[in-house]
């Protein structure tokens, strides 16, 4: 286990460092509480915790799982909630999960997978003590904030891949390479979609429902980080269907440059087999066939063949096949 940091808080200010295992007497004063920050704990120092601040059996048991979606349990007097990260790597999604025991006066955050500490914007928010003072709703807000704030660079990024293949597509053909690129865009983003509308039901809850530790005056924080969510939400919409799109334009394009191809072959077959014809027809070596004793007949033949595929080509260009 990895414990980034462990600190009591009093009127926003900083108290003391404290040990995860020993719980602090807060009061009745909601501006004490105690913020505990843990990267990847094991089953006995979660139990640690549990006995500590009497964290509920079946919290602890999905945060050491770390494979939950989106979702906000309550327990009694206490929260427990799970929120999902996500950054892009290369043309994947690659998520961790942030899970959060919220109390009274404590708020608990187990990360597993993410590679983004809160060790900032804890930072921040220490040094601006009339945001710690509002207590545990606040930070807990802060820190989902903080999660869905890095969805938004991750999905404009998609946004620009796709630009990028839909300019690909209109001067050229799409190889196999950008294709599959396309289809896995398309399933990453579908597999975002599934973490994007739990997130989104774990806000509106803290909006619309009244729960524990989540005083009135911070909803409309939670609305915020609701509409964040929407936006992004939105966005995933757009690409998704911005992706079918490419592809079918990619098809359609790619059907009307291969016609167009065909149209020339056949154009240029058309020419070529006038001559072929008339030379196969007097090729045949027949001894009886009529002209063969023509004094010009070589010469009328070639002008023959000569103003026939001309006619023809000029056919073939008026009528835009050549």
């Amino acid at each position: 286990m990895t414990v980034i940091a462990a600190r009591f808080y009093r009127n926003g200010e900083v108290v003391r460092d404290i040990a995860i295992d020993a719980p602090v007497a807060c009061g009745d004063d909601p501006s004490a509480f105690v913020w505990i920050g843990i990267a990847d704990p094991t089953a006995e120092e979660l139990h640690q915790l549990q006995r500590a601040y009497g964290l509920h059996p079946l919290a602890v048991e999905d945060a050491l799982k770390a494979n939950q979606l989106p979702k906000v349990d309550i327990y009694g007097d206490q929260l427990f909630v799970v929120a999902r990260t996500a950054h892009r790597e290369s043309d994947a999604i690659v998520y961790g999960e942030t899970a959060f025991f919220v109390g009274r006066n404590h708020i608990i955050s187990i990360r597993h997978g993410s590679t983004r500490a809160h060790s900032v914007l804890r930072a921040q928010l220490e040094a601006v003590p009339s945001r710690l003072v509002h207590g545990v709703d606040y930070v807990l807000h802060a820190i989902l904030d903080f999660i869905v704030d890095d969805y938004l660079p991750m999905v404009e990024d998609i946004e620009e891949t796709v630009l990028a293949m839909e300019r690909r597509a209109i001067d050229s053909f799409l190889t196999r390479r950008d294709i599959n690129q396309l289809f896995e865009l398309k399933r990453e983003l579908t597999r975002f979609q599934r973490v994007l509308v739990p997130m989104g039901e774990v806000a509106g809850k803290f909006v619309r429902n009244e729960v524990p530790c989540i005083d009135a005056e911070t909803r409309p924080y939670f609305n915020d980080v609701l509409d964040h969510i929407r936006r992004v939400q939105m966005i995933v919409d757009d690409l998704r269907e911005a992706l079918s799109s490419v592809f079918e334009f990619s098809n359609l394009l790619e059907q009307q440059r291969t016609g167009t191809v065909s149209r020339q072959l056949a154009a240029w077959a058309a020419i070529l087999a006038v001559p072929t014809a008339i030379a196969g027809i007097y090729g045949m070596n027949f001894q009886n066939m009529p002209e063969l004793k023509t004094e010009y007949g070589y010469f009328v033949v070639l002008g023959a063949i000569a103003v026939i595929c001309t006619a023809l080509y000029v056919w073939f260009r008026r009528t835009k096949w050549l």
